[in-house]
């Protein structure tokens, strides 16, 4: 009897001591699974708080090129010019014409010279389109405050077309007008005061041919 009784006593101890420890480890891995949230989110916070200080840093960096720029801007010297075209005409090596044309121009600015006629040709009963015969110039020119490489120089982007009307013998037995039309398109550097040619054209229908010279003035 008396042993019995040591036996269901041990056993109930053996079952308690079984019971706690495995409330202990159950608390246990609670609190670990716990820890292991806390520092999930705490790595969150650090990572949002980390795209948050570069997201600031970045607008700051885009503040400073912005205002940075906007004071070169502002503290940029823009000079003015003036170019003169000249518009030879050629025969056998000696010059029988000259037209020439002036224009004033900013730095970095396109600018155009136009002088003509606009001629009515009819295109159909009752029907008339209108062609542009003469000169039109237009230019771009750009020193060192656009190109930090050009020193005294300037950099100059022209295009010209130059068309009038063809010679009697030319016309023909058309009865719509002939237009004769060059075109020049030109890219230079050109040193000031100095005359640069930017292109040279023959004329198909005879033995002429046509010279843009352009010379280049600073005013200020």
């Amino acid at each position: 009897m008396m042993k019995t009784r040591m036996l269901g006593l041990v056993g109930t101890l053996a079952l308690c001591m079984g019971f706690g420890l495995a409330t202990g480890w159950a608390q246990n891995a609670a609190q670990a699974k716990a820890a292991e949230a806390q520092a999930k989110k705490s790595a969150e916070k650090a990572a949002t708080a980390e795209a948050i200080a570069k997201k600031s840093a970045e607008q700051a960096g885009a503040a400073e090129a912005e205002a940075k720029q906007k004071a070169e801007a502002e503290g940029r010297q823009v000079s003015a010019y003036r170019l003169d075209f000249s518009v030879n005409e050629m025969e056998d090596g000696k010059k029988v014409n000259t037209r020439q044309y002036s224009m004033n121009s900013r730095s970095g600015e396109w600018t155009e010279l136009k002088i003509g006629t606009r001629v009515p040709v009819e295109s159909g009963p009752n029907q008339f389109q209108y062609l542009d015969v003469g000169t039109n110039i237009r230019c771009r020119l750009m020193d060192r405050a656009d190109m930090t490489n050009l020193s005294g120089d300037v950099s100059l982007n022209a295009n010209a077309d130059l068309s009038n009307f063809a010679m009697p013998d030319q016309q023909g037995q058309r009865v719509q007008p002939v237009i004769r039309q060059l075109h020049i398109e030109a890219s230079t550097v050109a040193t000031l005061g100095k005359t640069v040619v930017l292109g040279v054209v023959d004329d198909p229908n005879s033995k002429r041919q046509f010279q843009l010279e352009v010379t280049v003035t600073k005013l200020r």
